[in-house]
């Protein structure tokens, strides 16, 4: 299998700004409760092409981010076709191997794979993340003195392998999923934003 995808990333959890999970640290909670969702602006897995397509893992980590032992529930863009769905999932659940593979090995249990409306924007630095019903985030960026993005490269964990991420906040953060025991609605909580270019 092959890959080229080429994309963004928004990703919200209920630890404090900054997360630790992205430097090996135990999360805040002793527990992180997150999402994460790439958005596909350009791209192939194995000659399919899933530029336009968006997909999204909620996942509740027991501990530290590097032990794995996630339980993820993955959310798959509605408007996807079947076989942009199939492509994305070998890549998102390490079947298609490369730097995406050594994320998905940190889940231990997928408890669902949905499709859904996922409504994924950033304008001017902000963005937008909301997944059906039950999954909405606000996000800010954190700027330096000189109006730059705030930056975090070089990190043990990241869920863009090869890419710094922007460090920021969400306003708000609301997350519900019975079977990962998620239930949130907290605001000004840790929030990331990255670019990435991903092969395999």
């Amino acid at each position: 299998m092959s890959y080229h995808l080429e994309g963004r990333l928004l990703e919200v959890c209920n630890c404090n700004v900054l997360c630790p999970c992205w430097i090996g640290e135990d999360p805040d909670n002793g527990t992180c409760d997150t999402i994460v969702a790439w958005r596909i602006d350009k791209g192939t897995v194995d000659g399919v092409d899933v530029g336009g397509n968006t997909i999204a893992a909620v996942a509740h980590v027991p501990g530290n981010i590097l032990e794995g032992n996630w339980r993820a529930a993955i959310f798959v863009d509605d408007q996807t076709s079947k076989a942009q769905e199939e492509a994305l999932l070998k890549v998102y659940t390490g079947q298609a191997g490369g730097p995406v593979a050594d994320l998905a090995k940190l889940i231990g249990e997928v408890v669902s794979v949905e499709r859904a409306p996922i409504r994924f924007t950033v304008e001017e630095g902000k963005g937008l993340l909301e997944i059906g019903k039950n999954y909405y985030a606000e996000l800010e960026p954190y700027r330096g003195a000189m109006g730059g993005l705030t930056t975090l490269s070089d990190t043990v964990f990241s869920t863009v392998p090869g890419a710094p991420v922007f460090v920021g906040k969400a306003p708000t953060y609301r997350s519900k999923n019975a079977a990962l025991g998620i239930n949130l609605d907290i605001k000004n909580h840790n929030a990331l934003q990255s670019t990435f270019v991903f092969d395999a």
